[in-house]
């Protein structure tokens, strides 16, 4: 699966959250509250995405209703995995120091942790 770029991942993003399918009067509208945007910039935007395979647009009357065709868990775990193996050698606790190194865990978050590590560990998992 290919990367998405930013400006593409922030409508996916929009996408992904909402209820399917989505005009893009619903994603100028989630939108807004981050941030200036273009219907056209938008328009274009959804253009790529389809033509990359992410969304596919079905035309009701004279509005055009985006679907994602890639579930974002999907998307998410390739491209952390991505990211993982790119930046970190595929070390998850070069990622884990790099995000708090300095910063300290609190006790939620090492405990949320620990219940990842043994699930993991329960299922046979790496």
């Amino acid at each position: 699966m290919k990367k998405i770029p930013d400006a593409e991942l922030e409508l996916m993003m929009v996408i992904w959250d909402s209820e399917q399918p989505v005009s893009r009067m619903d994603i100028e509208t989630k939108m807004e509250n981050h941030r200036d945007v273009v219907p056209s910039t938008i328009l274009s935007l959804l253009s790529r995405l389809e033509k990359r395979g992410f969304l596919r647009k079905e035309k009701q009357g004279n509005v055009n209703y985006y679907y994602a065709l890639v579930e974002k868990a999907e998307y998410l775990q390739e491209e952390g995995q991505r990211v993982l193996d790119k930046m970190f050698g595929s070390s998850l606790t070069n990622f884990v120091t790099a995000l708090y190194d300095g910063k300290g865990l609190n006790e939620k978050e090492i405990a949320e942790l620990r219940a990842f590590i043994d699930e993991q560990a329960g299922t046979g998992q790496k």
